[in-house]
């Protein structure tokens, strides 16, 4: 493995786990631990992580107290979260919902990547300060505590006035016949400023969202652009959407 792919699994490890140690880091990527500790020294040197005795840990302090670490389905969104990245380019500008999935993608998102990225999601928007090339602009608003996201007209007005190159929503229900729904009225009104803000749309969702219907529409399924989903596109639960011609990943 050259040394760039190694620091930026290092990274994601980091970017994962919040903390990790030389000894886990060394066995994972299958490397002596003093080179281990070579590749945490540079990138904190860099920046991008924190040095500290046995290990490295995120160089950004928790200021939030949206619970990460219990993220349910996590290997899932994971699995999302890194094929959604790889739709992403240098200099893009991006709109990112709320979400656990949503958030993952934040997480995991390469230390590289020049970015600007439009969120109302107060966890996202603290994740994202982890990476030093993403210019992160937080959409303010009235806040819902539930989800930690910002509601009212005034995140639609200031949707309404940008103009993204992709958006990545999260998903609370996609069905065959009535295509991308959510369950919260005003979350609904939100993510549809967002598609009309944004070039390209993403829906990322685990596959307990698909055949699930919610209150409020988002889309229909002939408007949707692209769905990340955590199955492999052989799944017989992806054949009734393949068959609609939506554009899976």
């Amino acid at each position: 493995m050259k040394k760039k792919d190694r620091h930026q699994k290092v990274i994601d490890e980091i970017s994962i786990n919040r903390k990790v140690s030389c000894s886990a880091l060394s066995e994972k990527l299958k490397v002596s631990e003093d080179t281990i500790r070579r590749d945490i020294k540079e990138l904190h040197d860099k920046g991008l992580i924190t040095k500290i005795h046995g290990g490295a840990t995120s160089n950004v302090q928790k200021l939030y107290h949206y619970n990460e670490d219990i993220i349910y389905n996590r290997e899932n969104k994971i699995r999302i979260a890194q094929k959604a990245i790889s739709l992403i380019q240098d200099n893009m500008v991006i709109i990112i919902s709320g979400g656990t999935t949503n958030l993952m993608l934040a997480k995991l998102l390469p230390k590289h990547l020049k970015l600007t990225v439009y969120t109302y999601s107060l966890p996202l928007a603290m994740q994202l300060t982890e990476h030093p090339l993403v210019e992160t602009i937080f959409i303010g608003g009235k806040i819902y505590r539930n989800s930690m996201v910002t509601i009212g007209i005034d995140v639609i007005q200031f949707l309404s006035n940008i103009r993204a190159n992709i958006c990545f929503m999260g998903v609370s229900g996609l069905d065959i016949e009535t295509g991308i729904t959510d369950e919260g009225y005003e979350v609904s009104l939100i993510k549809k400023a967002m598609i009309k803000a944004s070039e390209h749309i993403v829906y990322l969702t685990t596959s307990n969202k698909l055949n699930i219907r919610q209150g409020y529409d988002v889309c229909s399924l002939k408007e949707i652009d692209t769905v990340v989903t955590d199955l492999d596109l052989n799944d017989s639960k992806l054949n009734p959407y393949i068959s609609a011609g939506v554009h899976l990943l």
